[in-house]
């Protein structure tokens, strides 16, 4: 029997009962079968449990857990009837205080294993203040399904809307906001054509949503919506993120950082944290990581509309941003002339394609990026080529921070500090800020 045919055998196997060693990045618990790893999501070290195989491959198995025969000594009951199905949290079934036990440990085990990083420079996780409620900005996923308007969200590796009526990780007013755009859509002639609805709500309270629509610009939907009483700013999207059509308010959102108060705009759709308590945390971190001076200039990469650049350009002579999303730099834009800081700069480009041009002209003291979970490693060779004296990289996955971090320490780089932060409560995501300084 060839490899590919033993792998293709395994998938769809029952095991017997697996015992689960310990939990893995990507939140899954690791168990063993016959020498072979296996992966068991929504598992608690110590569980006893019985899993089918999914995935097969040479050196390990990716599974589905069918059923926990005996709880591990971590395991309670999630709150969220559907926390094993939906794919929004892996770790409900963990208290608090053991996600943020798991989240730091592995942090560690990442970066010293990956990066020969000293643990004694690693920080103690900070945790959020608030567990449930905290999500300020979520897609919604929709289905027409037997003549119901489902809402929820994907069931992992599968295209499969699992109802959700109420989320706990959602803010509350988002979750009311829901059910009333869901009971204006249900049984309606719209209903089979809305795949998706954005919402997100600000430090004001103010809520946005955003319908995604398959159907033509002419229809009776726009007329629904803007007779339909809800409180919020009410936007259609018809098929590509361009053309959007503003029904109700003007799809502006604000948040604050920094002290005294910096207020910050962007639009729906765009990104920004979806923790807001937590981001100004992470804001506060991020200033306390150096002792900033009015003779720095400083470059930021993946600058966004501005969350990191404003609390930095007041400490510092100039910051310079850069983004590659144009609507983004016009918020960012937009927030300087609000806010009376006028010491940016900013510029609508791939991080990737003006950095040598943006170090070539000007002299940085200290470089910041915030890049997306893939990384940042299209940049980190012109970082080590540079030379720049600071480096200060905000990660939001500790697999890719320590796959571009390990460039940068063989290129000359010390790490001096690193700071793990809980952004994402209920799931194995993990927030950081790491300090590097250039080795002379």
């Amino acid at each position: 029997m060839s490899l590919e045919q033993s792998r293709t055998r395994r998938e769809h196997q029952i095991l017997p009962p697996l015992t689960v060693e310990t939990l893995v990045n990507g939140g899954s618990g690791l168990a063993r079968f016959n020498g072979c790893v296996v992966f068991v999501p929504h598992t608690s070290a110590g569980d006893l449990v019985r899993a089918k195989v999914v995935r097969s491959k040479k050196n390990y198995l990716e599974t589905e857990l069918l059923e926990v025969l005996e709880p591990g000594p971590d395991r309670h009951t999630p709150v969220c009837p559907v926390a094993g199905e939906c794919g929004g949290c892996q770790w409900q079934h963990l208290p608090y205080d053991r996600q943020l036990h798991w989240k730091h440990q592995l942090f560690v085990e990442t970066l010293s294993h990956q990066c020969q990083i000293d643990v004694s420079i690693i920080k103690p996780i900070i945790p959020s203040a608030d567990q449930w409620h905290y999500r300020s900005r979520v897609q919604v996923k929709c289905f027409n399904r037997d003549g119901h308007f489902i809402t929820g969200f994907y069931r992992p590796r599968s295209r499969y809307v699992v109802a959700v009526d109420q989320c706990p990780i959602m803010d509350q007013r988002l979750n009311r906001l829901l059910t009333d755009l869901r009971s204006q859509i249900n049984g309606s002639a719209f209903a089979d054509k809305i795949p998706q609805i954005d919402l997100a709500v600000d430090d004001s309270g103010k809520c946005v949503a955003v319908v995604h629509y398959l159907g033509g610009q002419d229809s009776g939907l726009i007329d629904c919506l803007r007779h339909s009483g809800l409180k919020a700013d009410v936007l259609v999207q018809f098929g590509s993120r361009k053309n959007n059509q503003t029904i109700c308010g003007d799809g502006m959102l604000e948040i604050q950082v920094d002290s005294p108060p910096i207020y910050l705009n962007y639009r729906a759709g765009s990104f920004a944290q979806i923790n807001l308590q937590q981001n100004r945390v992470l804001v506060d971190s991020l200033i306390a990581t150096l002792p900033w001076s009015k003779n720095q200039r400083v470059l930021e990469l993946f600058c966004g509309m501005g969350n990191l650049s404003f609390p930095l350009a007041r400490r510092v002579k100039h910051l310079t941003g850069i983004e590659e999303s144009v609507t983004s730099i016009r918020m960012a834009q937009h927030n300087s002339h609000k806010n009376a800081i006028t010491n940016l700069t900013f510029a609508a480009a791939s991080a990737e394609d003006v950095l040598a041009t943006a170090i070539a002209q000007e002299h940085f003291d200290i470089v910041v990026l915030d890049p997306p979970r893939s990384g940042a490693y299209a940049v980190i060779k012109g970082l080590v080529t540079a030379g720049i004296p600071s480096l200060v990289y905000v990660s939001c996955d500790p697999q890719t921070l320590a796959r571009d971090l390990k460039p940068l320490v063989h290129g000359g780089y010390q790490v001096v500090v690193t700071q793990p932060l809980d952004m994402f409560p209920q799931t194995h995501h993990c927030e950081s800020i790491t300090l590097l300084q250039k080795i002379n």
